[in-house]
């Protein structure tokens, strides 16, 4: 197999992971809350990359990479892992880790657009109509009408879970663009390590400004969040996001972005054998056109 396709298949198996994330994360969630599930994984994923690292790579820690490189993955770290990931994490309260990722298929236009303005990329119009596409399928999901004849007015997911939702594509489609400016050639599993230090000093300054470390080591008890943390963390910052920069070091941005924008497409059977949620067609028909959206956009 040529080494041209390494970049392809890593992306497809990140949205695999993250699709196996998701659904454990969302779990997890509800039984311990957002902000320890947030630090927690972060935690048992740097225990992860420690012993990944030092049987691989000889190193315990990133020590070897640049002082550029430790800058970028460091704010990518902080966008992606703390502001976005937190944001995605507290959307699993309000609503299905389905709708969630569904709506988290805009992070590939968010890191165009900021591709654009820090890295000076150029947008053609197959991007325009690719995003429209895929705003298009999002809307087709998240402004479908309640089944229910009483309650017609009203949308049929919470305002808050759709924004939360919304400022995780962001601070991820972000955080992409420095992953990738900060990594260059370097081993992404070492870059990944990096923004799992980042990420935690970052998580840990939030708790202590919040005095919430008490409910935190509460909440963490639960016996029953142990092993969707567990998975989550391995299939999540573990495994997924070292492969998703894999993806981005061997083929093109857009392509990467593409092949782990799927997830949505993948999410759905979980979703039905996992959690019994209801399939609605019109779900069906806007994933997949938010993903059809995904490839024209980065043509």
């Amino acid at each position: 197999m040529q080494i041209g396709h390494l970049g392809e298949i890593a992306g497809v198996i990140t949205a695999i992971c993250w699709t196996a994330s998701a659904l454990s994360f969302s779990l997890a969630t509800r039984r311990a809350g957002s902000l320890a599930v947030n630090i927690a994984r972060l935690v048992l994923a740097m225990g992860m990359f420690l012993v990944w690292s030092k049987v691989i790579r000889g190193y315990w820690t990133p020590s070897d990479a640049s002082p550029e490189a430790w800058k970028w993955l460091s704010i990518s770290g902080l966008v992606g892992f703390v502001a976005g990931d937190y944001c995605l994490f507290k959307s699993y309260s309000y609503q299905s880790a389905k709708l969630s990722m569904l709506i988290m298929s805009l992070a590939p236009p968010v890191a165009a657009l900021s591709g654009a303005l820090i890295l000076h990329e150029r947008l053609t119009w197959l991007n325009g109509l690719g995003m429209i596409l895929v705003l298009s399928g999002i809307a087709i999901v998240i402004l479908k009408r309640p089944e229910s004849e009483t309650n017609k007015s009203r949308l049929n997911y919470p305002i808050k879970g759709l924004l939360l939702a919304l400022g995780g594509a962001i601070g991820q489609g972000i955080g992409a663009v420095f992953s990738k400016l900060g990594m260059g050639n370097y081993d992404p599993f070492a870059s990944s390590q990096i923004r799992v230090i980042t990420g935690i000093f970052g998580f840990i300054v939030i708790i202590t400004l919040a005095g919430q470390w008490r409910s935190i080591w509460f909440s963490l008890k639960n016996n029953k969040a142990i092993w969707p943390l567990l998975v989550g963390s391995f299939f999540g910052p573990f495994l997924g996001v070292s492969l998703s920069l894999l993806s981005f070091q061997y083929t093109s941005v857009g392509i990467a972005s593409t092949l782990i924008a799927t997830v949505p497409v993948f999410i759905l059977i979980p979703s039905v054998l996992v959690f019994h949620e209801k399939l609605n067609w019109k779900e069906v028909v806007g994933a997949f056109l938010a993903v059809t959206g995904m490839a024209i956009f980065f043509l």
